[in-house]
């Protein structure tokens, strides 16, 4: 009887291990190439990658405090309202970010490849690539720390519990320029501008402080470079920039407006 017995937990206990590997697999082995196209075990450890946050009183904290009151200083102004809607990056919100630097509306009906490579590396970028240090930093964002409102308090109490090194928002801005570039580098300026532009909005409505922006930029760039070694990836880069050669070759997407200066070489 006690043979039995053993038996029996035995098999149970192999089915609870069996059970929990085939759901932490599954949770944490990312393998879907509609929702992302890296794991979790494929993009440069944040952590390892970054130094610290900015010590208080060091000359970096005292930039970060600085570029907290340049920012505060744009929120009642164009800057500030732009700021304000580059905070919303899920949904359609990175795709009309960059559609007027892209030349073209980017959107799941008119160009649905290069909305595709837009959408599905987003959390490539965003929360998988900066988890590892926020969590392990959790550093206090600047709302909080000054104790004061940002330009979009609807977000206030969420992002008051997640770490503010480095920005996530950032790093999905930084990345997606690099690859919008790569697809229309005839509007690289205009594009990476605009990627730039979504980081320095983080600062201008305290939800990251300069540091924060800049270390992502570096981690955006990783990613990137990540991405490059990724079939998935790659099999979709080309899809978007066979689908935007179309659209130039029907004359849909906007010319650059060449300088003067530029013209005159």
């Amino acid at each position: 009887m006690n043979n039995v017995k053993s038996l029996v937990v035995s098999f149970m206990l192999t089915l609870i291990a069996v059970s929990s590997f085939g759901q932490s697999k599954i949770k944490d082995v990312r393998t879907n190439p509609d929702l992302y196209f890296l794991r979790a075990d494929e993009v440069a450890n944040s952590l390892s990658l970054l130094p610290p946050p900015p010590q208080q009183g060091s000359i970096l904290w005292l930039n970060d405090e600085a570029q907290y009151q340049w920012g505060k200083l744009q929120r009642d102004t164009p800057r500030g309202d732009q700021a304000a809607a580059d905070a919303r990056v899920n949904g359609d919100g990175v795709p009309n970010a960059f559609s007027d630097a892209f030349g073209v509306r980017i959107s799941k009906e008119e160009t649905p490849e290069i909305y595709k490579l837009v959408i599905n590396m987003r959390e490539d970028a965003g929360d998988l690539a900066t988890r590892a240090a926020k969590n392990h930093y959790m550093r206090v964002r600047p709302f909080a720390y000054y104790h004061e409102m940002t330009c979009n308090p609807e977000q206030q109490q969420e992002l008051s519990t997640n770490g503010s090194y480095p920005s996530g928002h950032t790093s999905i801005g930084w990345a997606t320029a690099l690859v919008l570039a790569e697809v229309n580098p005839d509007r690289q300026d205009s594009i990476l501008k605009r990627g730039y532009e979504m980081g320095q909005s983080r600062v201008i409505c305290g939800y990251h402080f300069q540091s924060d922006v800049d270390a992502a930029r570096l981690v955006a760039s990783a990613v990137v470079a990540r991405l490059h070694a990724n079939d998935n990836f790659m099999k979709q880069l080309g899809k978007a920039k066979k689908e935007f050669a179309k659209l130039v070759k029907e004359g849909k997407v906007a010319k650059v407006e060449r300088k003067a200066e530029d013209t005159a070489k």
